[in-house]
């Protein structure tokens, strides 16, 4: 006579990790219960949990993040010495490559801006064959991105970076004759000196010394020929601007933070654009083409 019920010599198939089947795993996950074997299996702070469950509380919890919004990482300014690495291996293709063919391709002239108006980023990452060039502004590019970069996150920091780059090379279509050649990073250090200052004030520290600097090295761009002060001059303002976008959210715009954020630097790259747009205009119809 048959039964619904299973007999009691009936074999039970052993427990086999989910991820694994051919193991047997009588250890099972505090939070879902499924098996799990040695290789998945991971310390909670109750028993043991599976890799699975670990990566989903993970993705379910809230990232760190910087008084100014950024993500918290640890470790070594990844951005800052991105950028010195691309202004040394530049360096280094202007001295091997003959007949300046990294300058004339990627400095930056006031009257190539409607033509070429990428030079407009390009040449920050230029110098001078002069060594203390680009050995000054390596070094203060490192001390400034080495506090700058963790405070702003990768993101922030690159935004302000290369906005204070394009700032400086406004500053020379707006004020520099029309046939000025420039390079280097100085345009984007003192976008960097700005916004340091604004970080500064925000937090309510001593802005002194900043100020000190940034006065002797203003005075050196009048004092030192072939220094272009009206990049400096462009980078100090638009990335003060950038960092006055990112540090001072109005408290209405908390919840909104990336959004105000974001909005504000990209006004200043409106801003920016817009200055271009109308100094192009009043260029003589040759140049225009």
């Amino acid at each position: 006579m048959s039964s619904d019920f299973p007999s009691a010599n009936a074999p039970v198939s052993a427990p086999v990790c989910p991820r694994h089947p051919d193991r047997v795993s009588y250890v099972s996950c505090q939070r879902c219960g499924r098996p799990t074997c040695p290789e998945c299996q991971r310390s909670a702070a109750v028993g043991i949990q599976c890799v699975d469950c670990v990566k989903e509380t993970a993705r379910a919890m809230p990232s760190r993040r910087t008084i100014f919004g950024g993500a918290v990482r640890t470790g070594r300014p990844v951005v800052t010495i991105t950028m010195m690495a691309i202004c040394v291996v530049m360096f280094a293709l202007d001295w091997a490559i003959p007949n300046g063919f990294i300058f004339q391709t990627f400095a930056y002239a006031p009257f190539l801006t409607v033509s070429e108006p990428w030079r407009m980023i390009t040449s920050a990452f230029l110098h001078s064959t002069d060594i203390l060039h680009i050995a000054f502004n390596m070094y203060a590019l490192w001390i400034l991105g080495s506090a700058l970069e963790p405070a702003f996150g990768r993101l922030r920091f690159t935004a302000i970076y290369l906005i204070s780059a394009f700032a400086g090379s406004v500053g020379v279509l707006l004020i520099s004759p029309i046939d000025t050649a420039v390079v280097g990073a100085s345009g984007a250090v003192f976008g960097l000196f700005g916004a340091l200052f604004v970080v500064q004030k925000k937090r309510g520290g001593d802005v002194r010394q900043i100020v000190v600097l940034l006065v002797i090295n203003a005075a050196l761009g009048f004092i030192i020929p072939n220094i272009a002060w009206q990049a400096h001059l462009g980078g100090l303002i638009g990335g003060a601007l950038c960092a006055l976008a990112i540090a001072y959210v109005p408290a209405s715009f908390k919840n909104k933070r990336n959004l105000f954020q974001w909005g504000g630097m990209g006004a200043v790259v409106l801003l920016l654009v817009g200055l271009t747009l109308y100094k192009v205009s009043t260029f003589p119809t040759f140049v225009l083409g």
